[in-house]
């Protein structure tokens, strides 16, 4: 059966050639250094969303809608991937949120992220793809969504005595749209049953390759 993520299905937006050689032959695109850090901050956020289920942190309040979701049964299942996924016949979408809010019997997606620098303009389209997935899975598990998500920016401002670093925090409310991701979904799943693809145009990679 044919598994796909939210971040494979990104690789698939990008280069249908390097995706159909990652999941059909194993070829992966090269790699750098993966920075330790993300993944250390991602862990103390969780950590810290933990001390406020069925509230909000205080940085959240007045700006996204719903509460922290409060069953930590549910959040435990949604963080992971092997609880949160969604199968068809001949393919599997899987995933896992950082966090979720609960407003009115709705389920909203909320994802944090941590980055070096201020926003830019465009800095929130690279992860509709994720969002839109985490919608589409939402509803394949019997769960009501409102069409929107959330991403929460955490941006190092300064560090304070004692090595204390403050953040500065921006809040994107990003419209969602799981027919958009099922569509993503299936064409993925297609490609890898067809033939080796051309690759994108714009893929350095394959230009590097082929050079």
């Amino acid at each position: 059966m044919i598994k796909l993520s939210p971040s494979k299905l990104n690789l698939f937006l990008d280069c249908p050639l390097c995706f159909w050689l990652e999941v059909n032959k194993g070829v992966k695109r090269p790699a750098g250094v993966f920075p330790s850090l993300p993944g250390g901050m991602d862990l103390v956020l969780k950590k810290y969303y933990d001390r406020f289920r069925g509230g909000l942190p205080p940085e959240l309040i007045g700006r996204v809608n719903g509460k922290l979701l409060a069953d930590e049964d549910l959040i435990k299942r949604f963080r992971n991937w092997r609880t949160f996924s969604f199968e068809e016949e001949d393919a599997c979408m899987y995933g896992a949120m950082d966090e979720c809010l609960v407003e009115a019997g709705v389920y909203i997606p909320l994802d944090f992220k941590t980055r070096g620098f201020d926003l830019k303009e465009d800095s929130t389209s690279f992860y509709q793809n994720q969002l839109d997935c985490y919608a589409l899975m939402l509803e394949k598990n019997g769960y009501k969504h409102p069409g929107y998500a959330y991403l929460v920016y955490y941006i190092p401002a300064e560090v304070k005595e004692q090595g204390e670093v403050k953040f500065k925090i921006e809040v994107k409310k990003m419209t969602v749209d799981s027919a958009r991701a099922y569509k993503v979904f299936r064409e993925a799943v297609e490609l890898l049953k067809k033939e080796k693809p051309n690759s994108s145009p714009e893929c350095e990679y394959c230009k590097y390759r082929k050079d």
